[in-house]
């Protein structure tokens, strides 16, 4: 009799893992349907994990992996080919004119400046980006983080503001690259 019980749990278990994997591919289709819909360009094998938000001026390269972001504003946001995320990420490509405005606290015109991030860029869980910022070529950006300003290639970036505090080993980097060596 255990020997039973112990069978039809197992089925069951195997059956309710099953419909979870499905229900997570489904999912994962939805949200990439939804972003090729909206952004403006997206190149070939993107995959969306979770809720994702672009918008018409998104520019999405080859091989990215996007694990929930937010891009908000109207100026042009670029990922560069093998773009990785971690989750709840946002994007702001546009902010409040407090200085050169004419009204207070700020003026009615936004400032629209372009986001640019280049290939091989991971983000860590809950970055913020603000408008203007490039990110270079394989840098990492640390969880937690708000980058006011550009990062350089093969950085390694974190806190409030993004600050480098150490490079990737650039020569494995390019050896790795070199090889096709992607993730």
């Amino acid at each position: 009799m255990q020997g039973s019980r112990s069978r039809t749990f197992n089925t069951l278990a195997n059956a309710w893992n099953n419909l979870k994997r499905q229900a997570r591919r489904i999912t994962r289709l939805v949200h990439t349907a939804r972003v090729r819909l909206v952004a403006a360009s997206v190149g070939k094998n993107l995959r969306v994990n979770a809720r994702t938000k672009v918008t018409r001026n998104t520019y999405i390269g080859n091989n990215c992996n996007f694990n929930g972001l937010v891009v908000e504003g109207a100026g042009k946001v670029t990922f560069g080919d093998y773009f990785h995320s971690g989750r709840e990420i946002l994007l702001m490509s546009q902010r409040h004119d407090y200085d050169g405005g004419d009204r207070i606290p700020y003026d009615e015109e936004p400032v629209i400046e372009e986001i640019t991030i280049g290939r091989f860029v991971w983000l860590g869980t809950r970055v913020t980006i603000l408008s203007g910022v490039t990110i270079g070529e394989g840098a990492v950006i640390q969880a937690g983080s708000v980058v006011v300003s550009d990062i350089p290639p093969y950085a390694v970036a974190g806190g409030h503001p993004a600050e480098v505090f150490k490079y990737r080993d650039i020569e494995r980097f390019k050896r790795l690259k070199e090889e096709g060596k992607f993730q």
